[in-house]
């Protein structure tokens, strides 16, 4: 089945990510900062389904760390067959009051990273005509939700420009784009998340699974539930007046708090 590498694998999505391409036999590089649980993590896979996992602890947002993964995908000994660019973290705070630190650093992990990482492990898949690139975007990619969709924005826009690039080359490339979803992610960012609508929130193994059926079909961007598909489809026909006045109202939802500064969920 494979090589599957995984970022942000310690936790949310991409813990999920790492259990189910496991047990779809895929071998595994893990990617996180994280050590003692991505060492979890890979005990517990290779117990239960009897596969590789190389463990690889590095945080993306450190120039020198990003480079030891992307020279661990372009190992020609070693190939990986499968990307999956998941590694974020969100924040309370709006893009004005929060601390610039903070958004150079979502820049360098969810725009700079899945970039290095993409350019790094297309090149070999062109070469032997044939892997996919999996990217976790959002639907606030679709959305104007601060600075969070423009990053998002950038990786859906990423995910679509390459995919056209590499399509004639035996190469996919898949943006994944779910809601809300119970992880890690809001709680580690002290997000209250009472105010919003049970039925908002996905399931990780569900948000996981589409996204891994979209990239055995090609499909280029997928939106996993109907309430969400439903949501975008109106996102990209609405004027742009009203995506606004949506979206300030789910982001009031989201971070009633708007205090202190959020955590990196990877």
């Amino acid at each position: 089945m494979g090589v599957a590498l995984v970022t942000g694998a310690s936790a949310g999505l991409g813990r999920e990510f790492a259990v189910q391409l496991a047990g779809r036999g895929h071998d595994l590089v893990v990617v996180a900062r994280d050590r003692p649980r991505l060492e979890t993590l890979a005990d517990e896979l290779r117990a239960r389904y009897a596969v590789r996992v190389e463990v690889l602890v590095a945080d993306l947002v450190d120039r020198a760390d990003l480079a030891r993964v992307a020279e661990r995908l372009t190992d020609r000994e070693r190939p990986v067959d499968l990307l999956v660019n998941n590694a974020g973290f969100g924040s309370r705070r709006g893009f004005v009051r929060n601390d610039l630190a903070e958004e150079e650093a979502a820049v360098d992990l969810m725009v700079r990273a899945p970039m290095v990482l993409s350019h790094a492990a297309a090149g070999g898949m062109r070469e032997r005509g044939r892997g996919a690139v999996l990217n976790v975007s959002s639907v606030a990619s679709f959305a104007v939700m601060g600075h969070y969709s423009a990053v998002k924005s950038y990786l859906t826009v990423l995910s679509e420009a390459l995919a056209t690039e590499l399509a004639p080359h035996g190469v996919t490339v898949t943006a994944v784009c779910p809601g809300f979803t119970h992880t890690e992610f809001h709680q580690r960012a002290e997000m209250d998340m009472t105010a919003l609508p049970r039925a908002l929130w996905l399931d990780a193994p569900r948000v996981v699974s589409d996204a891994l059926e979209a990239v055995a079909r090609g499909q280029v961007v997928v939106v996993p539930s109907l309430a969400y598909k439903g949501l975008v489809a109106l996102l990209r026909v609405a004027p742009r007046r009203v995506t606004r006045r949506v979206a300030g109202s789910l982001a009031g939802r989201r971070r009633p708090g708007d205090r202190g500064r959020a955590p990196r969920a990877h």
